[in-house]
């Protein structure tokens, strides 16, 4: 079930933008209402490590988006970077929640310090002083004091602090798969089931060897 109000999904410009893509692909399946920011940052990073042009014009970039997920339901909403203007740059636009995902230390670095220079920072501050759910996905490593202190700070104001760190015990055979467990765990943080994933039940049942496959002592 969806809800009414919509999603911020923005997007920095941290190397995992993979992630941010099959984000939107499962906000959209969902039928939910994205309100997107792609910051110049991860503009230019969709431009260095994949060697595609994402437009920065909102409605370029809804078309754009559009045709990589493939995806034609839900609603998105794209917003130029430094759009201080948009709604979502208001306290009193309602919204479920924000996910940063992926986010740069340089993003971080300036939600923590009250510094807002783009739309990403300015909806981020927002949802922290509404005190409405604010998810961050750090994509860095490692991490240094500055960023620790930084993220501690974050956490100290309320958001929730996701790294999207891989696991196996869904047991993934593909990268596309571990690609979906870190974008639903992520998420998760906002209270949304974006996907069917093996989660945590416990320990698997041992399987008996047979015993004349085993190899001999030497």
């Amino acid at each position: 079930m969806t809800s009414a109000l919509p999603v911020v999904l923005a997007v920095s410009g941290a190397s995992a933008q993979p992630l941010a893509e099959r984000a939107l692909a499962l906000l959209l399946q969902a039928g939910e209402t994205v309100e997107m920011v792609t910051s110049r940052g991860a503009i230019a990073v969709w431009q260095a490590e994949m060697g595609v042009r994402v437009p920065s014009e909102p409605e370029a970039q809804e078309a754009f988006w559009r045709q990589r997920t493939g995806e034609t339901a839900g609603q998105l909403r794209c917003h130029r970077w430094n759009d201080q203007a948009a709604a979502i740059a208001s306290g009193s636009y309602r919204t479920r929640g924000m996910v940063i995902l992926p986010a740069s230390m340089g993003t971080v670095g300036r939600i923590a310090s009250g510094v807002a220079l783009d739309l990403i920072e300015r909806a981020a501050d927002v949802h922290l002083k509404e005190g409405r759910p604010l998810v961050i996905a750090p994509r860095e490593l490692p991490w240094n004091l500055v960023h620790l202190r930084n993220l501690t700070a974050l956490a100290e104001a309320g958001a929730r602090i996701a790294p999207p760190v891989p696991a196996w015990y869904h047991q993934p055979t593909t990268l596309a798969e571990m690609v979906d467990f870190l974008v639903i765990r992520v998420f998760d943080g906002l209270g949304m089931d974006l996907g069917a994933l093996r989660r945590w039940q416990g320990p698997l049942p041992l399987v008996a060897q047979d015993p004349r496959q085993s190899s001999p002592d030497p």
